[in-house]
């Protein structure tokens, strides 16, 4: 794991000066996926993107191909034969993770017949339970359905953890951990967001998976 974070390092030195919350947010993830807990993440636009990218890179096979275990793969395979034979080869392991992004149904539902600003913390008091992990991405830390969402994260007793820009915002008066890279533009914030987010997945992947 400090191969792969020296290895983000090498490539944005930059980032080198928030090693410390980098590594917290890896822990408590890890620690929550050991006790089946949950990641959840939420964001606006390119941000909303992201939490799609990430959820994506913990659902499957990243850079490891994730096979099921021998338990399980014997169970598909005495319960419908062939068929059970080639489902066990195709399905992967993998870390759950949910984007409050990805509802449109009830995204739209709840910006209609309620208020927009509270979608995320919306689902969030439905799904979430103590143990969970809340990744809130912000380039302006001030996104407000972030940070309702976060408020829901409290109460609830979620970890919460934001990737943002430099400048302070409203959502880092509540998250626990903060994830502020070294911009102030938009478009490099998020620039700098991506190999961030890819670390903490093979980091991840590193700890709960063989080659």
């Amino acid at each position: 794991m400090n191969k792969i974070l020296n290895e983000l390092f090498e490539r944005y030195p930059r980032l080198s000066i928030i090693e410390t919350p980098i590594l917290k947010a890896f822990d408590w993830m890890k620690q929550s996926f050991k006790n089946e807990g949950t990641l959840f993440c939420c964001g606006n636009g390119g941000s909303a993107s992201d939490c799609e990218h990430i959820v994506g890179e913990l659902l499957k096979g990243f850079v490891k191909k994730r096979p099921l275990n021998s338990i399980l793969k014997n169970k598909f395979i005495n319960e419908f034969g062939d068929a059970g034979k080639e489902i066990s080869e195709k399905l992967q392991g993998g870390l759950k993770a949910i984007s409050l992004t990805s509802h449109p149904a009830f995204l739209s539902a709840f910006l209609n017949d309620v208020d927009g600003n509270f979608i995320y913390a919306q689902q969030l008091n439905i799904l979430a339970s103590k143990g969970d992990v809340l990744l809130g991405i912000s380039c302006s830390g001030n996104s407000k359905n972030v940070y309702n969402a976060m408020m829901v994260a409290k109460i609830k007793e979620i970890k919460t953890i934001l990737l943002t820009g430099n400048k302070p915002g409203k959502c880092c008066s509540i998250a626990d951990c903060i994830i502020n890279v070294p911009a102030e533009e938009t478009f490099i914030i998020q620039e700098y967001h991506l190999p961030i987010y890819h670390t903490l997945c093979l980091m991840l992947e590193d700890y709960f998976y063989e080659k």
